[in-house]
């Protein structure tokens, strides 16, 4: 797919866990000078329990609709695919114009996912309204429970989802990025393609 990097002002970023979404989302939203929307501070709540899904809905409406009068755009990274309702889908009022898709080999996100984790739990750094991520975290099994096992199983789930929908419709405005020099790439030409 070849989406006219001039006309991208809302873009939707989705990756396994560990993958660099938020810290490209941050990067993409200074490029476009548009708002930035983290999607796990919407649906997680204290304790790490799920927020109202009527709440968190409302939250991410009310950031569109914010954004589109403040500078007309914005970035969201996170999946929550089964409880945004297609909330942000490229094709939907108010959607994203692009949808970026991270898709690293898994050595590469497993080694950022145990980095990123390993430095949280250590500094014992407060994510979402008190969330944090613990050393304990790492001895669980159930995925649910581990960051680390939940990118491991998460990461064929999300290709195989993400493959089927580019096969489905390979005109759809996914941008599959592949590799830390495929983001640097297209940052890069995001950044080239903005009015001076």
């Amino acid at each position: 797919m070849t989406t006219d990097l001039r006309a991208v002002r809302r873009v939707r970023i989705v990756g396994v866990s560990g993958s660099g979404k938020t810290r490209l989302a941050g990067r993409v939203a200074a490029i476009l000078g548009v708002q930035h929307l983290e999607l796990d501070a919407v649906f997680w709540d204290a304790g790490w329990t799920y927020r109202d899904l009527d709440e968190a809905l409302r939250t991410v409406r009310a950031f569109v609709e914010a954004s589109d009068e403040s500078d007309g755009g914005w970035v969201a990274d996170g999946n929550w695919s089964s409880r945004m309702q297609g909330l942000l889908d490229p094709g939907t009022p108010g959607g994203a114009d692009v949808l970026v898709w991270l898709d690293h080999p898994r050595p590469l996100v497993m080694w950022q996912v145990v980095r990123r984790t390993v430095s949280r739990g250590l500094r014992r750094t407060e994510l979402w309204h008190g969330n944090r991520e613990s050393p304990g975290s790492w001895l669980h099994l159930d995925p649910e429970k581990n960051v680390v096992r939940w990118a491991w199983v998460q990461h064929p789930v999300l290709r195989a989802r993400m493959t089927a929908v580019l096969d489905a419709d390979p005109g759809a405005p996914v941008i599959r990025l592949a590799g830390r020099r495929a983001v640097a790439r297209w940052l890069r030409a995001l950044a080239a393609a903005q009015p001076s």
